[in-house]
């Protein structure tokens, strides 16, 4: 089963995710992942992604693909894969379409996780950290025993900036302006999933989608 999964920063893509990755026994592809991989092994497409990344351009799609093409050849993506981060425009998810015909595969799903923007304002704004342990904590959901300390250390916990309200606003435009184009290609295969319900009713409900 070869999945896309959408869903807005702070939507619960993640969790969902690896729920799916357990489910049916695929691996999720991230594109950082991959890149890091390649520039790490030091393989050709690492050089030339490299070349790029140290001038502080971004990789060429092309590039990304040609990653894409050798991942999906790997054993552990025999029944399939989750894709991350890729594709996130539509020059990029005709790029795939023609990565898919080419290797004699098909997107089967198109997952989209949909959360109102105040809620995701809300869960992510929430949020409290600890920065040395890198603990996490949420004043709803989550909170510390102690208001804005940790459990553990009694140390003050803090809002991280990508956590603030302007910040999470930006980043959520900045989604609906990349999903909604990409939403109407993949059209046939998309899967509409309310994502402010609890977390395993979200799970139970993708799942009998999938069915």
């Amino acid at each position: 089963m070869r999945i896309l999964l959408l869903g807005p920063p702070g939507g619960g893509k993640g969790t969902q995710s690896k729920f799916l990755m357990e489910q049916f026994n695929i691996p999720q592809i991230s594109t950082g992942d991959m890149l890091r991989e390649h520039v790490k092994k030091n393989t050709v497409l690492g050089k030339k992604a490299k070349e790029f990344m140290d001038k502080g351009e971004l990789v060429t799609d092309s590039l990304i693909l040609d990653m894409m093409e050798i991942r999906f050849k790997d054993s552990d993506c025999k029944n399939g894969f989750i894709l991350d981060g890729f594709p996130r425009t539509i020059i990029q998810a005709q790029g795939l379409e023609k990565l898919f015909s080419k290797t004699n595969q098909k997107l089967d799903h198109v997952i989209v996780i949909n959360v109102n923007d105040d809620d995701i304002v809300e869960r992510m704004g929430g949020r409290r950290v600890h920065l040395q342990s890198g603990r996490t904590y949420h004043v709803i959901y989550n909170p510390p025993k102690n208001e804005n300390l940790d459990d553990k250390t009694n140390e003050p916990l803090i809002t991280r900036d990508d956590d603030k309200e302007k910040t999470v606003r930006n980043r959520l435009s900045v989604y609906h302006k990349q999903t909604k184009p990409l939403i109407e290609f993949y059209s046939d295969n998309v899967i509409n999933i309310d994502g402010s319900k609890k977390i395993q009713t979200v799970k139970h409900n993708i799942l009998n989608e999938l069915k």
